[in-house]
């Protein structure tokens, strides 16, 4: 990134999610913002609005792209693809935006920054995107289960009465129907949540299952999720373009970390400037650690047809 201007950040895809993380990425920082969708009216109506509160948030500009100009940005956010419809999982949308993808990793081949993957299923898009673009697994960053682990984070703040800030947790493996809740490394105040007097653990199934089951909830009432993974999408920006070193429940292709190889899904890893380089193994008990291989495994056949090769 160069000193001299502003980072650049492009945003591929601007519907419910990819607005959200527009206007989520303008309050935290002096960007160029570029902007496409396939429909380029919704792409200029978007630059037009986010311009005119320009105002109300640090110095940006704001215009629309081709993907292939994006190659000239820092960092790449893809959102594009459908969203999920009440009923659906995430893996349900594979067939639908597996082709949106691929056509995007095509169009930026040769290009060397950042891409932060959000369109879902994160973890198999995440794969098809280093595939298709030829970008090192360490440099198409996912989302994962940034969400899920915030949402971890919420959920217990409620239930014991505390901010979320004080719950330290994480949820790993798919953002999905398979995502892990690692209950044996959450701490509240340093202590671990497990001798925490106003915690039982008998309520740990079914806060797991709150956390797994709250992107269906918000999509049954309004049609989509998208403010809160705007938010997580604007702070792991952050972290790429300010070089944070931030450890991150993100996704990425796996090269070794517990073995895994060739699947995406998350695990704790440094972010910075250079992407996700470092994955950290977390501590699991027998039953977690078994839980992430079978959520691997979920993954990996998921994935059969359209990722092969």
């Amino acid at each position: 990134m160069t000193s001299d201007r502003a980072p650049r950040v492009g945003v591929i895809g601007t519907g419910w999610v990819g607005s959200s993380v527009a206007i989520s990425i303008l309050h935290r920082g002096t960007v160029e913002l570029w902007l496409n969708d396939l429909n380029g009216d919704i792409a200029e109506g978007e630059a037009m609005d986010l311009v005119q509160g320009s105002a109300f948030y640090p110095v940006a500009n704001v215009r629309t792209s081709t993907v292939e100009e994006m190659r000239e940005c820092d960092v790449i956010v893809v959102t594009a693809g459908a969203g999920g419809r009440p009923g659906q999982s995430r893996l349900d949308l594979l067939g639908a935006n597996a082709k949106v993808v691929e056509g995007i990793g095509t169009a930026i081949r040769g290009y060397h920054g950042i891409v932060i993957m959000v369109t879902n299923p994160v973890d198999l898009m995440t794969v098809l995107l280093v595939r298709s673009s030829g970008l090192p697994p360490s440099r198409v960053i996912g989302t994962g289960t940034m969400l899920d682990t915030a949402r971890l984070r919420q959920i217990l703040g409620r239930e014991l009465g505390l901010a979320p800030l004080s719950i330290h947790g994480q949820v790993v493996g798919e953002h999905g129907d398979s995502e892990v809740v690692l209950w044996s490394g959450v701490r509240v105040g340093g202590r671990p949540l497990r001798s925490w007097p106003r915690w039982n653990a008998e309520r740990e199934a079914s806060a797991a299952q709150e956390v797994r089951g709250a992107a269906q909830e918000i999509i049954r009432r309004k049609g989509a999720t998208n403010h809160a993974i705007g938010l997580v999408t604007a702070t792991l920006l952050q972290c790429v373009l300010r070089g944070e070193r931030h450890i991150l429940t993100v996704s990425r292709v796996q090269d070794g970390a517990l073995g895994l190889r060739g699947v995406a899904l998350s695990l704790p890893s440094v972010v910075d400037r250079n992407g996700a380089e470092e994955v950290i193994e977390p501590e699991m008990t027998g039953p977690e650690g078994e839980a992430l291989m079978y959520s691997a495994d979920v993954l990996r056949k998921a994935g059969e047809g359209i990722l092969a090769g």
